[in-house]
């Protein structure tokens, strides 16, 4: 039989006979020289994947990115994190309306109670989407379900619509329907007996035990150190540190007292165990707060709340703010809550608008409830125009901008005097002045033996009298900002012992032990001999003694608002006197201070030449006395009033006034029913329709009868004790409209400074807790603001939560 002939015979001999003779001619160095040859490797570009930062997620599912498109391995922590955060269901009173006038359809809010675990509702977009969907959806998904979870479903009249409803059908009869399959998958995920990692390591029971413990000593130091405010970190945490920071520090001193807790950390524990890296502690103060949040936002629930913000740098440079929210509970008690420490990349008043709503609506409370709003004293907090008080006005109207009646309103006022270049110099060649005089133990005794001097020579010639408290010895004090009323008493103290203070800088100047010391000295000698300085010295002591009866009134526990407003009042006044009239009476007197210290006085009807680089030829076209009067005195009084007023406009003067008509002090002497009608009615309009505000009054006619008798509501010292007195014995629900107007003012920030308590805690802490936590764990430590809800977990349900977790990350 003849073997078949394929093509390949026709090349291969041919093939093989050219490798051959290629062999032959090559030299074995060439041969070795092509297998010596290494080609260079292929630069391939490394992806570095961004970590998302779990707290900045977006809530809105309408504005939210798929989840397929964040890191792979970092989408089931994003999972978790949205599971645990629940749907995004945001309640309004009025959705938007969408379709013809006569058959107009909207989203309504009875539709959560339907379905609670997945609905969620976009107000950017006015659609509504399925939380567990999104979380399992994929790129190539089915096109039914792109409306739950890309575009968002808006065909309301389709909803009500019995077995046809659109909801109902999302999620199907089917058990394998794509919906409960997410359910599922949701479920399992939060699961930690479902984890594949507890399939893979079956762990003994004893062994679980051991590992549990582990964690419980660490969710116990973790809370320790959150409670006390203590820094967790250690600059050097390695094994041979002999401080290896607050946290393992603590997991020693604990093993120390328990030996079964010694058996099971730090060198007895296995060295691939993550129960004290940062991740664990991080994720533990997660747990904290976001148990803590939760609840405050189930209390709130869908009551009206006020915001009160502080903005502060740390000590990294980054700006900050602290965000408390202040409501009336179920029990009638006024609640301040810390919420939590915000990172922002600056602080003009719209980065800070969005960082305040992304934060309330990662939460689900409403942006319309807000019905107050609360700042501390800088200026792009309080802009009326353009600041951040207006961008929340403009879409809350109802969010009332009230000065808090305990702020440091001195410092605002000093703060808004510091606009004039003249003052703000003043204040920085005060510190200046007072830091050298005071530096050392021996220049405060050189300052009180001038004094003695001074008193005894003045007293030998009668100009002082003698007497039992009279002439005391004294030391210059410095201006805080922690301290009320300490920038007057700053002041104050340097006029008093003016004469000492140029005799104790003229001897560091003479004799200082080096070249930075005398010449600081003569500086700061030259300044405080300067008409300049005396002419500021005495302006602002007449100005802050003006408005100190004011900033002390007002800060008082006993407040009375009423009394509070008409000091507000007469403090403009006097403000406008001395600045209408006071000039002359106040040029007498600097004039004559600066006679008896021999201080030279510039001529007043001289052209004025300001300092500032300008040609020798050019002279501005004003005098001496026309600059210090409109350049300093004028513009230093004019921002006073400026500051008062954006604080206590017309509008909040009333607000305040008409709500003291509640107040039940001296058997509801202030009562008064018009009052309060035009209270509900020109304030909180959206919180009472027209029938209601007819009810009201009714309800408040029967209220001047009934409640000032009642025997467990009088003397009465606050509307707050009558809220809660309402609620004690039940006539919150015989006058619930009365009930409710009382609790919008109470919510007002009157009289509050839990912001700067906050941000106090954090400067005064020994070790701050800045300097070793990142932002994240800074607004996590919510624990350590408060204590009484965070000491209330129970330590297995914490275990339990943080052991998911822990298996996740081993």
């Amino acid at each position: 039989m003849v073997k078949s002939t394929t093509i390949d015979a026709f090349f291969k001999r041919k093939i093989i006979e050219d490798q051959k003779h290629k062999e032959s001619d090559a030299t074995p160095s060439s041969i070795l020289s092509e297998s010596l040859v290494v080609e260079p490797p292929k630069k391939i570009q490394r992806v570095e994947l961004e970590k998302i930062d779990i707290a900045s997620l977006e809530r809105d599912p309408g504005k939210r990115p798929p989840i397929w498109s964040y890191p792979l391995n970092q989408q089931d922590e994003i999972r978790r994190a949205y599971i645990n955060w629940g749907p995004y269901q945001v309640k309004h009173e009025n959705y938007p309306s969408s379709g013809s006038k006569k058959h107009a359809r909207h989203f309504c809010s009875s539709w959560f109670e339907l379905f609670p675990s997945w609905l969620e509702y976009s107000p950017s977009i006015d659609a509504t989407f399925c939380l567990s969907c999104y979380l399992f959806s994929k790129p190539n998904g089915r096109v039914e379900l792109s409306a739950f979870v890309l575009g968002g479903f808006k065909n309301w009249k389709k909803v009500n619509n019995g077995d046809n409803c659109a909801f109902l059908r999302h999620v199907g009869k089917n058990p394998n329907s794509f919906h409960r399959i997410a359910v599922k998958a949701c479920n399992d995920l939060m699961n930690a007996s479902q984890h594949i990692g507890t399939f893979i390591e079956k762990q003994s029971f004893e062994q679980v035990e051991i590992n549990r413990l582990r964690l419980q000593v660490s969710i116990d130091v973790v809370r320790w150190l959150a409670f006390q405010g203590c820094a967790f970190r250690g600059r050097d945490e390695s094994e041979k540190s002999l401080n290896r920071g607050n946290f393992h520090q603590l997991i020693k001193l604990l093993a120390s007292y328990n030996d079964k807790v010694a058996s099971v950390v730090q060198e007895n524990a296995p060295s691939n165990a993550s129960y004290t890296s940062p991740e664990i502690q991080k994720e533990i103060l997660y747990i904290f707060s976001n148990k803590v949040r939760k609840e405050i936002c189930q209390e709130i629930g869908n009551s009206k709340f006020c915001i009160i913000v502080d903005e502060a740098r740390d000590e990294s440079k980054r700006e900050q703010m602290a965000l408390v929210l202040r409501y009336v509970d179920k029990e009638g008690c006024i609640c301040e809550r810390f919420f939590g420490v915000i990172h922002v990349r600056d602080t003009m008043a719209l980065t800070l608008k969005e960082a305040i709503f992304s934060t309330l609506s990662q939460h689900n409370l409403a942006i319309h409830n807000i019905r107050g709003q609360g700042y501390d004293g800088a200026s792009n907090m309080r802009g009326e125009w353009n600041g951040l008080q207006a961008l929340i006005c403009h879409e809350c109207p109802y969010a009332y901008y009230i000065h808090c009646l305990a702020h440091r309103l001195q410092l605002a006022l000093v703060a808004a005097s510091r606009e004039v270049a003249s003052v703000h110099q003043f204040f920085s060649n005060l510190v200046f002045i007072i830091n050298i005089v005071t530096a050392s133990s021996k220049r405060n005794d050189e300052l009180k033996e001038a004094q003695a001097i001074e008193i005894a020579t003045k007293i030998a010639n009668g100009e002082l009298e003698t007497g039992r408290g009279l002439n005391q010895i004294g030391t210059l004090k410095r201006a805080g900002d922690t301290r009320w009323g300490s920038h007057l008493d700053s002041i104050s103290s340097l006029l008093k012992m003016f004469n000492a203070t140029c005799v104790v800088l003229s001897n560091i100047a003479a004799d200082g032990g080096s070249y930075s010391q005398r010449g600081d000295a003569n500086f700061a000698l030259n300044q405080l001999l300067s008409f300049g300085f005396v002419f500021t010295l005495h302006l602002m002591k007449d100005i802050m003694e003006i408005t100190h009866h004011l900033c002390m009134a007002l800060q008082r526990k006993s407040q009375d608002i009423l009394n509070g407003m008409h000091l507000v009042s007469s403090t403009t006044k006097l403000l406008k006197n001395f600045r209408d009239s006071g000039w002359n009476d106040f040029l007498v007197k600097v004039k004559l201070f600066c006679e008896q210290h021999q201080i030279d006085i510039p001529d007043m009807n001289a052209q004025y030449i300001a300092r500032r680089g300008r040609s020798r030829g050019h002279h501005d076209e004003i005098s001496v006395e026309h600059y210090y009067r409109v350049d300093i005195f004028i513009a230093t009084i004019d921002y006073q009033l400026q500051e008062l007023h954006s604080r206590f406009n017309d509008h909040t003067v009333e607000l305040l006034v008409l709500s003291t008509a509640l107040d039940p002090r001296n058997g509801f002497m202030l009562f008064k029913i018009d009052d309060i009608c035009k209270l509900a009615e020109k304030f909180y309009p959206n919180d009472f329709m027209e029938q209601e505000l007819v009810r009201l009054r009714i309800e408040l006619q029967h209220f001047e009868l009934d409640i000032p008798n009642h025997p467990e509501l009088q003397e009465l010292s606050g509307i707050h004790e009558l809220c809660q007195g309402l609620v004690k014995t039940r006539k919150s629900v015989m006058y619930p409209l009365i009930d409710r107007l009382i609790r919008l003012v109470l919510t007002l920030p009157v009289s509050t400074a839990t912001t700067e308590r906050l941000v106090l805690k954090n400067e005064s802490s020994p070790i701050s807790l800045k300097a070793f936590m990142l932002d994240t764990n800074l607004s996590a430590s919510i624990s350590s603001f408060d204590k009484q809800r965070g000491s209330s977990f129970a330590i297995y349900e914490m275990i339990n939560k943080a052991w998911n977790l822990l298996i996740v990350i081993d």
